[in-house]
């Protein structure tokens, strides 16, 4: 069983080795869900850059709430109890992200005005000047923790 720390390690590792802040996140922690790294990567590469490079919610923090469905999310269409359920998780890891980082939003977090073009490739050290290394490193530490109060650890 890898731990809360390897997992965290990992994450930055996958982020410093040039995939995004989601992908990072979700490839961290998805064997535990049945998915393979190729599967994690590919499902969570959409929701970079603040989604799509929109700068919108963090794409870390999004990690993070694709993860909460893996773990907790209903399959049931009318499971309005499920559903809840799961939305209070996500709520609960982004007021987590939010304290720690001041904001769920990537434009703020980076301090931009306006949506970035796609990155062009070498331009990954300008990132790693942002502080998106250590967005992906506290997601993957709220959504440890997660896992473990889940655990009643």
């Amino acid at each position: 069983m890898i731990n809360q720390e390897e997992r965290i390690a990992k994450a930055i590792e996958l982020f410093k080795n040039g995939y995004n802040c989601a992908q990072a996140v979700v490839a961290a922690y998805a064997d535990m869900y049945g998915f393979t790294e190729e599967q994690a990567l590919r499902m969570s590469a959409g929701f970079g850059g603040g989604i799509g490079r929109m700068r919108q919610t963090c794409g870390a923090a999004c990690g993070m709430f694709l993860l909460a469905g893996l773990d907790a999310g209903s399959i049931a269409p009318h499971d309005t109890t499920g559903k809840n359920a799961c939305y209070k998780i996500v709520q609960d890891l982004a007021a987590a992200f939010k304290e720690r980082n001041g904001s769920l939003i990537c434009a703020e977090l980076l301090g931009l005005t306006k949506p970035a073009p796609c990155q062009e490739k070498g331009s990954l050290p300008i990132a790693k000047k942002r502080p998106c290394v250590e967005t992906v490193a506290e997601a993957a530490r709220i959504y440890g923790e997660y896992l473990q109060h889940k655990q009643g650890k």
